[in-house]
């Protein structure tokens, strides 16, 4: 997991950052840098560091205002170590009850900073591990159990896929769980011991985007303090998805070509070519022969990353699934929100099971967490106005506290939102008017995934 050699100094002073990096370079560590509490958020908003190393004191935000920001956002995904010129009792225990991992002053030997860092990368393994395996549990759970025709075919081309490393193209609307196919095709495969990473190509623009393939080597641009391993190189003996390829502009259309042509990458700010062995597996919404028409994505690439063509039914076609489906996310759902749910209103039900769904398995995942999370009484009941809109709104309307109301439309307004823009934060922030950060403060708020 290459992932977790890669930690995050933060200090205003140069010296002992320097000093940092020394010590960790010759360890075999990834070594990030930042001055400030904001400038560390910044570049983790943009890159992913398990572990982050933090002074106490500095200029404006302070190493426990970083602390906290990083817990709000980041939970356990990220574990920090605090690092002070000035110990003492108090600050050590306010630091832990902060929720830093670990506690170390300046003038100690730096034996104890590499046992706080060895813990960290244990701690952080066992919890990407643990949500990988309960994210495979579920999602065979939920594919094996179908009694689609056209779904139980794909189930069967996924078998013979089993002995290739060819490449495939996932089609299907918004939210008919494209990714989860990709991953059970990765899990068939000889690579399945590999990594299978993902990569939303709409989610991130084209400058960060190409960075995040193939990585740059240090002094390759401006703020490129330490070399980057992008995510070809780290997908080598595994499985690389592109979510959204459709999205990708020309020159890294030109450049994805050439990397499946040759089979060799080069960093930004290098020369050097450097092999790479991944399988590919793409996803779009998109109509790609139409966009071959319009200009916008090269046909060459079309036939390179479309070997195998899988094509998911949105969820309209294959509702003999939907009772399965909603048993399936109700049990998934009540265990995460920790609410016993006893079952569901019959006009609920028959609403769930006869609407159409534009936005797919999503949209149904959506709909019954909302309802679990309302509930008060462990029945599940759709709200008036959506189950039938036609009614008069103050039918069995119920009246509750304005803070309630409030927080139930943030939540609804954000997740659809959310929807109407892909799940992209970036592009949901501008539509709505937030800035990113806000929204993302919202969404950890909430607990909206």
């Amino acid at each position: 997991m290459m992932e977790l050699t890669k930690i995050l100094i933060v200090d205003d002073e140069i010296e002992y950052r320097e000093t940092y990096r020394i010590l960790l370079e010759q360890k075999g560590f990834i070594v990030g840098e930042a001055s400030s509490a904001r400038e560390a958020l910044e570049i983790l908003s943009k890159e992913y560091f398990p572990i982050v190393i933090t002074d106490v004191i500095m200029p404006c935000e302070d190493g426990f205002y970083l602390l906290d920001e990083i817990k709000k956002n980041f939970k356990e995904l990220i574990e920090v170590i605090i690092v002070t010129g000035y110990g003492s009792i108090e600050s050590a225990v306010l630091a832990m009850k902060a929720g830093a991992l670990g506690y170390f002053i300046k003038s100690s030997n730096p034996d104890k900073l590499f046992s706080e860092i060895e813990k960290a990368r244990r701690l952080i393994k066992y919890e990407v591990q643990q949500s990988i395996v309960n994210r495979d549990v579920d999602s065979k759970l939920f594919l094996y159990q179908s009694k689609n025709i056209r779904i139980q075919k794909i189930l069967r081309d996924i078998e013979t896929l089993s002995e290739s490393s060819c490449n495939v193209l996932i089609t299907g609307e918004s939210g008919v769980g494209k990714e989860i196919f990709a991953k059970l095709i990765h899990d068939k495969s000889n690579r399945s011991k590999g990594v299978f990473l993902p990569t939303n190509c709409q989610a991130i623009s084209e400058n960060l985007l190409e960075d995040e393939l193939f990585g740059h080597e240090k002094g390759a641009f401006t703020g490129a303090n330490t070399q980057r391993i992008g995510r070809f190189e780290e997908a080598s003996g595994g499985t690389m998805f592109l979510d959204e390829i459709g999205e990708i502009t020309p020159s890294i259309q030109v450049k994805l070509l050439r990397v499946l042509d040759s089979r060799y990458i080069e960093r930004i700010g290098s020369n050097k070519r450097i092999p790479v062995n991944f399988r590919l597996i793409s996803a779009t919404n998109k109509d790609l022969k139409k966009a071959i028409q319009m200009k916008e994505f090269r046909e060459d690439l079309y036939y390179r990353i479309n070997t195998v063509n899988i094509e998911i039914p949105p969820l309209r076609e294959r509702k003999e699934d939907l009772e399965d489906m909603i048993d399936f996310f109700i049990y998934n759902l009540s265990r995460e929100t920790k609410k016993r749910i006893k079952g569901i209103e019959p006009h609920t039900k028959e609403f769930l099971i006869n609407y159409n769904y534009p936005g797919n398995i999503r949209e149904l995942k959506n709909i019954l967490e909302r309802m679990i999370v309302l509930s008060r009484d462990g029945i599940l009941r759709m709200e008036k106005s959506v189950n039938n809109q036609n009614n008069n709104v103050t039918d069995d309307f119920e009246l509750i506290p304005y803070k309630e109301a409030k927080k139930d439309f943030e939540i609804n307004y954000i997740r659809k939102a959310l929807a109407v823009c892909d799940n992209n934060i970036s592009k949901t922030a501008k539509k709505i008017g937030l800035s990113r950060r806000q929204l993302f403060n919202k969404i950890t708020e909430y607990n909206l995934k």
